[in-house]
């Protein structure tokens, strides 16, 4: 007797169906994998426009995300997906992670200046809880953003004034005062009025035994709406240069803008350094939720400092009242 083997046709799936059961998959996959592309594209070129650079802030959120689709990919073996996958997450992670280390500092054996940078919110912040910080952390250069008239006179009642006595301001009603206050003399003061109406107070501080500082508060445009994002984009390009091979600079503030926009990415070209970053502290939030708004934190303010300044320390505070946390930097000048 002859057993047959044979398979029955019948019983045999219908020739192309294990292929029409891939194509859904494959076609998931891609759908996962092309957001992750596109946005490595878009920020290693520096091609954000419109509604692109708010979203570009959130780059390191999807940074992480890359691993979603690549283990996707992976696991339904789709190797052309996969491929693209970690491509993306290797440009992402890339141009994200270095902010989490720390760079090797310039010697630098001049004096050690504190410089602390909180937006108000419209002179809603704390004054007691910010004038307390002050003298906690021995600030000696506060810049602040969205200083009003009655910030600045609940300041001094909170003692403000005593700890840093000189000043350069232009206490304005809403979002669009500045102020620089310094525990040293100021000189060569003065504001300037960005295109999308934000003003920026700025001067001079020359420490003992250390070289002369020009100290900027920053506040451009925020690019909440499409029809501010002009004044935005001229706003950062008016920014002042670094001189390398002039006078030291600072800029702290408020420049809403991340790392990862473009426009603050060619201020520092010019010579400066991202404090936080140069710490590893480069992906501390720095506003988003704080006054209750449903908005993952991302770092929108900076201390940028000359390339020749050492950064030694740089730590993120709350701040109540505000939607913003002030940043402080413990930076080393270089000997004059």
């Amino acid at each position: 007797m002859s057993i047959d083997l044979a398979p029955d046709p019948a019983s045999e799936p219908p020739v192309g169906a294990g292929r029409r059961r891939r194509v859904p998959l494959t076609v998931v996959c891609w759908l996962f994998v092309a957001p992750g592309l596109g946005w490595a594209a878009i920020r290693l070129g520096g091609l954000e426009r419109g509604p692109l650079v708010q979203l570009l802030a959130f780059t390191p959120y999807l940074a992480a995300w890359t691993v979603v689709p690549l283990g996707l990919a992976l696991a339904v073996r789709r190797w052309w997906a996969a491929g693209a996958a970690a491509l993306a997450a290797v440009i992402l992670v890339g141009l994200v992670a270095p902010r989490a280390l720390s760079d090797e500092p310039p010697v630098a054996g001049g004096p050690i200046l504190r410089v602390l940078t909180a937006n108000l919110l419209a002179g809603a912040a704390e004054p007691t809880a910010l004038v307390e910080l002050v003298r906690a952390q021995r600030v000696d250069l506060l810049a602040m953003q969205e200083f009003t008239p009655d910030a600045e006179a609940a300041l001094d009642q909170s003692g403000l004034a005593g700890l840093l006595p000189y000043r350069q301001v232009n206490p304005e009603p809403g979002t669009t005062g500045s102020a620089l206050y310094s525990r040293l003399p100021l000189r060569d003061v003065g504001t300037r009025r960005n295109t999308g109406g934000f003003s920026q107070a700025y001067g001079t501080v020359q420490p003992d035994a250390g070289p002369a500082v020009l100290v900027e508060s920053v506040h451009p445009m925020a690019p909440a709406t499409l029809s501010r994002l002009p004044a935005w984009h001229d706003d950062l390009r008016a920014q002042p240069s670094a001189t390398p091979r002039g006078p030291l600079r600072i800029l702290a503030g408020d420049f809403n803008a991340t790392l990862d926009h473009a426009a603050l990415r060619r201020l520092l070209d010019t010579g400066y350094s991202d404090a936080a970053a140069s710490v590893g502290a480069g992906l501390t939030g720095t506003w988003g939720p704080y006054d209750g708004d449903r908005i993952p934190p991302v770092t929108i303010d900076h201390v940028l400092v000359d390339r020749r300044i050492a950064v030694r320390r740089v730590a993120v505070f709350p701040l109540p009242g505000s939607d913003h946390r002030p940043v402080l930097a413990e930076v080393a000048l270089p000997s004059p």
